[in-house]
């Protein structure tokens, strides 16, 4: 933790020099301060960045949020922790805001400081998949011909993020996310890369790739008597080409797997945005065997209007409620309601983004069963969601 480098932008003094020294006797020793925001970035354009800002909002001049926005396009930081004295609906926009910059939000440390809360959230900085400086340092998005030659050479791969069962730990399957191993640049995250891949019209070629790599694993696995579901994200696009299941179908047929192993996820914005006929490939999936859920369930209107018109199996409820269980008392009532809703309906209710011990037991008392967030693991790469799938197989082994 002690080569971590911090900037702690309070313009208050005394709660400056506090936060300060708490985050020396976390063993931290580079620690830049500043009072105001203008000041910040002028400090961090001098010593070339730094890997978290814990910042406050309320500052005369340039005020927390005006700050944000300058240094994540001057990329001088990486992650944030709020550290201000704000009502609920406020830090919640701040949140948001945070990661439509691109910036990794560790948490809300409120005040007075807690040094203990500071430790656990400079945790999860260290958690965070590695990025190049010279990544961080430059937002340009990757040209066509980079694109297809990562795609040429298979850089794109597929991580793995577990879906478990919330009191007895049991992995339930996993959702599949691309990443791009560049060869200068390092692991790069959907954010670097999807936009431009959207743009170009090669939405449709990842998804192969991935779902071939996907679909080795899983005949791997096979050999030596263990499953797992594998859910794949789905593009409004690709529902627009009418043979995809006949695809999914050949793929499956020539590693001799059954459509029960895969889970194709839509969100309910793709779902209003592909044409009508198209959603005969979904109906087709489900005849096939394969799952189907409803990815950020509550993000959207017309959410119930789908999944009565759909085969849907499995139903994935936006993170944004859990992030609100402790400041909108509302969240829980939704959440519950959800629950009800789901077993009702004979679908599986999967909770997205838990990422405290808290959440988890406020979930469990709202009667969800099902999960994936960064509590139980980060996405992990073929071979560590192998050596996963194997302490699950042998519980006992260290």
């Amino acid at each position: 933790m002690k080569n971590l480098s911090i900037l702690v932008l309070e313009d208050e003094p005394f709660q400056r020099l506090i936060a300060v020294t708490a985050l020396r006797q976390l063993g931290l020793e580079k620690i830049h301060e500043a009072a105001d925001g203008a000041s910040a970035l002028s400090l961090l354009e001098a010593c070339g960045g730094v890997d978290i800002a814990l910042c406050d909002l309320r500052m005369s001049g340039m005020d927390g949020a005006a700050f944000l926005r300058h240094a994540s396009q001057a990329g001088v930081i990486r992650s944030v922790i709020l550290s201000s004295e704000v009502g609920p609906e406020l830090r919640q926009a701040t949140t948001a805001m945070i990661r439509c910059l691109g910036l990794d939000f560790l948490g809300d440390l409120g005040k007075p400081f807690d040094m203990q809360r500071a430790a656990d959230l400079l945790e999860r900085h260290i958690a965070l998949p590695t990025r190049p400086e010279a990544l961080v340092a430059t937002n340009a998005p990757p040209s066509l011909e980079e694109i297809l030659r990562g795609l040429e050479q298979g850089e794109f791969e597929p991580y793995f993020q577990p879906k478990v069962c919330m009191r007895s730990g049991e992995l339930q399957g996993a959702e599949v996310l691309a990443r791009w191993r560049h060869p200068h640049r390092g692991v790069l995250s959907p954010g670097h890369f999807l936009p431009a891949i959207e743009h170009h019209g090669l939405v449709d070629c990842l998804f192969w790739r991935l779902l071939e790599q996907g679909l080795e694993l899983q005949q791997e696995l096979g050999l030596s008597g263990r499953q797992v579901n594998l859910a794949f994200n789905l593009h409004p696009r690709q529902l627009s080409n009418l043979d995809i299941a006949e695809r999914v179908g050949q793929a499956l047929e020539l590693v001799g797997l059954p459509g029960s192993g895969l889970t194709f996820e839509l969100t309910e914005t793709g779902l209003l945005e592909a044409p009508a006929a198209s959603l005969e490939s979904l109906v087709r999936l489900r005849l096939m065997g394969c799952g189907l859920a409803m990815d950020d369930f509550g993000a959207g209107y017309s959410s119930l209007d789908r999944l009565c018109e759909l085969p849907f199996s499995e139903v994935k409820l936006d993170a944004a409620f859990v992030r609100k269980l402790n400041n909108q008392p509302r969240s829980g009532a939704v959440i519950r309601g959800a629950v009800a809703m789901a077993e009702a309906m004979d679908l599986t209710l999967v909770v997205e983004g838990v990422e405290t011990t808290e959440q988890r037991e406020r979930l469990l008392s709202l009667g969800c069963k099902v999960a994936q967030g960064f509590l139980f693991a980060r996405p992990l790469d073929r071979n560590s969601f192998r050596a996963l799938l194997a302490d699950h197989a042998h519980p006992g082994r260290h």
